[in-house]
């Protein structure tokens, strides 16, 4: 697979509270072939407005790396796995990187 037939690439980012559920986020999008693989970091310091008030929480992010076909399923997937009334879900277009491992992102994540 070419750079010019490579699809498109996306890093995709959700946050969670805990580290187990970091974990079954990103193994879940993986063992359903949603993302090619997935890195954990946490914990991290959120600070946002929630109903009204500044809240501040440490949350764990999961960076997820897909294609530009696959994302409306790894989004729907996630908003399902996902216990969060509104789950940060923000995906980020890939502009560059390694033809070899774009196409890997692109063969892992075919149905």
């Amino acid at each position: 697979m070419t750079a010019s037939t490579t699809p498109a690439a996306l890093l995709v980012l959700t946050t969670t509270d805990a580290a187990d559920k970091a974990d079954a986020l990103a193994r879940g999008a993986v063992e359903a072939r949603l993302a090619a693989c997935a890195q954990i970091s946490g914990p991290v310091t959120s600070v946002y407005r929630w109903e009204g008030a500044v809240e501040t929480a440490a949350e764990w992010q999961v960076f997820l790396k897909t294609t530009d076909e696959r994302y409306e399923a790894l989004e729907s997937w996630l908003r399902e796995a996902h216990d969060y009334e509104t789950p940060e879900i923000i995906a980020t277009p890939v502009t560059r990187g390694s033809a070899a491992y774009l196409a890997w992102v692109a063969a892992e994540t075919t149905a």
